[in-house]
């Protein structure tokens, strides 16, 4: 691994390094300020202090355009954090998918030291890493503040950084979002039959649960879906929140979209970090990184919340009818979750204790979410 300016990763010497390589280096680094891409957002950060500060300048790949609403603009809300906390000193540049790394192979290129880190939802490791999909989004699973709550105090955070240790990377929980649509369709869905045979682009173990349905599944970055819609490649389609689905253009191909979202009821975004480079920062750096995504988790949720509702109720300008899965496809989906959840636990150990430590925590919590709450139709 390289040079922590360069973007080049290489293991850094120690932790006090940093101030001598400013010293050295203030010119390139000046300079390299200046050629950030647009996507970076526009720094607040002075060029003075940007020149006497700047100690990290990282290449951040990302796997969702910037341009997307909620899940692209979440990355640079988090870059920019860390500029102005750090007064310049920790500069992350912001590269859109396919920029410099594919959109699924982040971790790919993080682990083996292209870059220092990136900003990824980690379902996108299922293929690789079995149990990476309990940590992106579960089917049936927990909701958005049960998934931090076993993040940060029941266990989770211990179990993914675990996961992620043995291929090299560190990961912070970094963005986080409520429920997506359950997809859009061209024909009604009032029974399993109406999957049966659909091509579908579909993610993570959602797409598992899909096929076992007797749907056929592809996986499909979110910049290709509109033109495989067009073209007829797929039939339906699921991506993210109505907010992003309407701004790919879904709506004008498939006017069906279905509800709840049970494939992903959370949907979390992890900073993904070199693991040598996370060891080189000094742990106030570490720490600053950690602040600026449990801010950006807090403020992705809250805009993915926020912006959902004059979506869905502009729907019938667009000729969009926004509807409800019958109560028996539900839970004949649920039912097959479960099948799905069994069967990867018992064959990759860490998908079983990672499903243990959520299955536990939820049968806990559910004293508490049964009684605390009003009722969904009070």
């Amino acid at each position: 691994m390289g040079d922590q300016r360069s973007g080049v990763p290489r293991g850094l010497s120690n932790r006090a390094a940093g101030t001598a390589v400013v010293v050295a280096f203030v010119a390139g680094l000046i300079g390299s300020l200046a050629l950030r891409p647009p996507s970076s957002g526009t720094s607040t950060v002075s060029a003075s202090e940007a020149a006497s500060a700047v100690r990290i300048h990282w290449r951040l790949p990302v796997s969702f355009q910037s341009t997307m609403p909620v899940l692209g603009d979440n990355p640079i809300y988090v870059t920019e954090a860390l500029r102005r906390m750090s007064a310049g000193a920790l500069d992350l540049t912001i590269y859109e998918p396919g920029e410099i790394v594919p959109a699924f192979s982040i971790t790919d290129a993080v682990r083996d030291g292209k870059v220092h880190a990136g900003y990824t939802w980690l379902g996108y490791d299922q293929g690789k890493i079995p149990a990476s999909s309990l940590i992106g989004a579960v089917p049936f699973g927990m909701e958005p503040w049960e998934f931090t709550a076993w993040w940060y105090d029941a266990g989770g955070r211990e179990l993914g950084q675990e996961l992620y240790l043995e291929h090299g990377i560190h990961v912070i929980l970094c963005g986080l979002t409520g429920p997506e649509t359950a997809g859009w369709f061209r024909e009604p869905v009032n029974s399993l039959a109406d999957i049966q045979g659909l091509k579908i682009r579909f993610a993570g173990l959602g797409g598992k649960v899909m096929e076992q349905a007797g749907a056929s599944v592809t996986m499909l970055p979110g910049g290709e879906i509109f033109q495989a819609l067009e073209k007829g490649a797929i039939d339906a389609t699921e991506f993210a929140l109505p907010v992003v689905d309407q701004a790919l253009g879904f709506n004008r191909i498939a006017s069906y979209n279905y509800y709840p979202g049970w494939h992903q009821p959370a949907t979390s975004s992890h900073l993904a970090i070199n693991l040598e480079s996370w060891e080189a920062l000094a742990t106030s750096d570490q720490a600053l990184l950690e602040t600026a995504c449990t801010a950006g988790v807090t403020r992705n949720l809250a805009k993915s919340e926020a912006t959902q509702g004059a979506i869905i109720a502009g729907f019938p300008d667009l000729g969009v009818s926004a509807q409800t899965l019958p109560d028996d496809v539900l839970r004949e989906l649920e039912r097959i979750t479960n099948e799905v959840l069994d069967s990867e636990a018992a064959r990759d150990a860490h998908f079983a204790r990672i499903l243990a430590s959520q299955r536990a925590f939820r049968a806990e919590y559910a004293h508490w979410k049964a009684r605390a709450y009003l009722p969904r139709d009070f």
